[in-house]
């Protein structure tokens, strides 16, 4: 039993030419959403908002909604600027404010970083070092004043203690939670490959440790200012907190002012280098910068 199939009749198959694509489409690219938008550079966008704040601030205080006597005006502000940077008092209170923070901060970042790495590395060491942490931690640095006066006296070492105080915790913190974040697979693998523990230490868990380290390090930084602000209106006799003290005996809102803004420049610079320290050291870990 044999069985035939037939080819298909023309009329029932269903053939059709192969034709080129029609000529009267239009090809349209397809781009990504962030091209096809016009794109601002991004120095005027951060600077958008400030502008746009600084213009409300001017134009309520010349419709007299924002009276001298609460807060002077922009232009009256870049007066008082120039005429303290022109005889020397802001420039010298700058060198001053500078100091204690650099001191401070040097003592701090040495302090919380040692405590870390003891508590992070060992664990007796954990046991040792970080409950008592934890509980200076919670203690509120601006109310240990009056006793670093009484310690060390009217000079600058209780400014500068405060400052290294404030500055200790949040570094502690970062560096501790960064070591012991790092992956258990990575130290697994460091020990397969014959690493010793100082090795480990070195090349992966200090690596892995570096970003909570740095973002610690910026917590730090303004904690320092914040703490100098407090530092300075004790028993100084010089720098930015005591050009305030001056100017608020007199009522004089404008070097208030003044002084607040050198305080937000100065941390926005020491911000910034933080930030560009990040970008060097850790070039090898890729992040996301945002859309």
């Amino acid at each position: 039993m044999s069985i035939s199939h037939a080819p298909p009749s023309p009329e029932k198959a269903d053939i059709s030419p192969v034709s080129g694509p029609d000529p009267t489409l239009d090809l349209v690219a397809l781009l990504p959403g962030s091209s096809r938008r016009t794109r601002l550079p991004r120095w005027l966008r951060r600077t958008t908002g400030p502008l746009l704040l600084l213009a409300l601030w001017q134009l309520l205080s010349s419709t007299g909604a924002l009276a001298p006597d609460v807060l002077a005006s922009p232009g009256r502000i870049a007066e008082v600027g120039a005429d303290l940077i022109g005889d020397g008092s802001l420039t010298s209170a700058m060198g001053t404010s500078l100091q204690r923070v650099a001191g401070g901060l040097l003592l701090g970042t040495v302090i919380g970083t040692g405590l870390a790495l003891v508590s992070g590395l060992f664990r007796i060491g954990e046991d040792l070092v970080d409950a008592p942490v934890q509980m200076l931690r919670t203690v509120p640095f601006v109310g240990l004043i009056p006793l670093f006066i009484i310690w060390f006296g009217i000079g600058e070492a209780p400014k500068v203690a405060i400052i290294t105080l404030g500055v200790t915790f949040p570094l502690y913190l970062n560096v501790y939670a960064g070591i012991r974040g790092v992956d258990a697979q990575l130290i697994e693998a460091g020990e397969s490959l014959g690493l010793s523990r100082r090795g480990l230490v070195r090349h992966v868990v200090l690596p892995g440790a570096l970003p909570g380290a740095l973002t610690g390090l910026r917590y730090s930084l303004g904690i320092a200012w914040l703490a100098l602000v407090f530092a300075e209106q004790v028993n100084a006799d010089s720098g930015i907190g005591f050009l305030m003290v001056q100017a608020r005996d007199f009522l004089r809102t404008d070097v208030i002012v003044v002084c607040l803004i050198v305080y937000a420049f100065l941390g926005l610079l020491a911000d910034l280098v933080v930030r560009t320290l990040e970008r060097l050291l850790l070039q090898w870990r890729p992040t996301f910068t945002g859309r």
